[in-house]
């Protein structure tokens, strides 16, 4: 018996909306996947649903209105987590030098240290100032990764593996930061400080937007489109490059630590000089801590061999120290400098990079041979070789850049100091290739081991 009209259109309308659920989302040649509620078996979504679903979501305009609020926001946010820090540091030195607290000049000195930590020089009494203090330059680019992440999630792109979400969020939040920094550049070049606010502004747009292009990189998940473009050999190469050069750091960051604490005493001196209260002493500490990271690099291109310069006169190697004519600057942390070249068994330190570019390797072979439901997968020894041959270069570039970006101009009396980066990347290339090529051969026993192991 046939049906009303009304029935029959939505009928019609209901098998329509099902043809299209199954032409856009779903696969019917796939295996049944999970029961409904009524027990009615679901076809599973295929590939080309899901890339059909991903492509729908990132064809989705841009709400501009939403977008320039969190931009102003997470950028505002930012900014103002770098320069607080400096902004606290001074009022704090100035109550304990008993000396009148003025707001405007606590601000202008948190300004123009957020400022340095992003590479802009600063032009002083003691003459230009370069020299980056990487710890205030890492939580402000931290902070700019978290800005990116939040941006992402504020206009809901989240998950969107869109890479042209990301391009959109990291041009905002680097313009809204090239706004700021170019503000307060202006702002700090009316007191003593002198500083240049275009120059100010290309350094916020550089920093914000390759940083929070890479938290946008992150929360949308387009990171995994990305690696889906490059070679495996290449994402092995660049991770165990990458493992191996912050191994090296951390290695300098240790040598750095053990040098201080060694010097304890030449420390306690410096800091009972100052003649200040714990306040003022604390104020002094950390800026000595705010320059770790730099003598951590230095220390890295020291255990390398090229070494590190001190000013026109002052270097610094393994095999030679002179610093005779070099007056240190009165920071607790300068009291780790050598004063000889290394002798006897401290020679063995310089074998530090060396193990750092094995334990990259060991790794790498380590995650291929990860079990995958249950069983071991099969190994080309060519690929290994070839991601840890290519490691070098990685590690090297990665070594050459962090040697710039620590590097500076200190003061007129001082000159440039830190590692000459062409140098620290060739070692570091040469050092890390040969370390990861012997940590994958030394782990194919193993791997033959866990093999035998698994047969019977």
């Amino acid at each position: 018996m046939a049906g009303t009209p009304d029935e029959e259109t939505l009928a019609a309308a209901e098998a329509r909306h099902l043809s299209l659920r199954e032409t856009v989302a779903f696969d019917l040649h796939q295996p049944a996947g999970p029961s409904d509620a009524d027990g009615t078996r679901v076809p599973r979504q295929s590939a080309r649903g899901r890339a059909a679903m991903a492509t729908t979501r990132r064809v989705r305009p841009l709400p501009w209105p939403r977008a320039m609020a969190a931009t102003v926001v997470n950028a505002l946010l930012a900014a103002l987590t770098a320069v607080l820090p400096v902004t606290l540091l001074t009022a704090g030195a100035l109550l304990a030098a008993n000396q009148p607290v003025s707001t405007a000049t606590s601000v202008r000195v948190g300004l123009a240290g957020w400022l340095l930590s992003l590479g802009v020089p600063l032009r002083t009494d003691l003459g230009t100032l370069t020299l980056a203090p990487l710890a205030l330059g890492a939580l402000a680019c931290w902070r700019l990764f978290r800005a990116g992440v939040h941006t992402t999630r504020a206009l809901g792109a989240r998950g969107s593996r869109d890479l042209r979400r990301v391009g959109q969020i990291g041009l905002l939040l680097g313009v809204a930061y090239a706004v700021l920094t170019g503000l307060s550049g202006w702002f700090v070049d009316a007191g003593a400080i002198g500083v240049a606010p275009l120059r100010a502004a290309l350094h916020g747009l550089v920093a914000g937007a390759i940083f929070a292009a890479l938290g946008a990189l992150r929360a949308t998940g387009a990171i995994a489109v990305v690696a889906r473009r490059v070679p495996k050999v290449i994402r092995d190469a660049t991770r165990t490059g990458g493992v191996a050069a912050l191994l090296v750091i951390g290695a300098g960051a240790g040598v750095t630590g053990v040098a201080v604490a060694l010097h304890g005493g030449d420390a306690n001196a410096i800091l009972a000089g100052y003649r200040t209260d714990v306040a003022g002493q604390a104020g002094v500490t950390l800026v000595s801590l705010a320059l770790a990271p730099n003598m951590a690099v230095w220390a890295a291109a020291y255990l390398l061999g090229p070494g590190f310069a001190f000013g026109p006169a002052g270097v610094v190697r393994a095999s030679f120290v002179g610093l005779d004519d070099v007056r240190l600057p009165a920071l607790p942390a300068f009291a780790a400098m050598p004063e000889s070249a290394l002798g006897g068994l401290a020679n063995a330190v310089l074998g530090l990079p060396l193990l750092a570019g094995i334990a990259a390797g060991w790794l790498l072979t380590r995650r291929r041979l990860r079990p995958r439901d249950g069983v071991i997968p099969e190994v080309r020894w060519g690929h290994l070789l070839t991601g840890s041959i290519l490691a070098g270069p990685v590690a090297g570039l990665v070594l050459g850049l962090a040697a710039a970006v620590a590097s500076g101009r200190l003061t007129t009396a001082i000159g440039q100091v830190g590692p000459v980066p062409l140098s620290v990347a060739l070692m570091g290339s040469g050092v890390t290739a040969l370390g990861c090529l012997i940590g994958a051969l030394g782990t194919r026993p193993l791997y033959e081991a866990r093999r035998r192991i698994a047969a019977e």
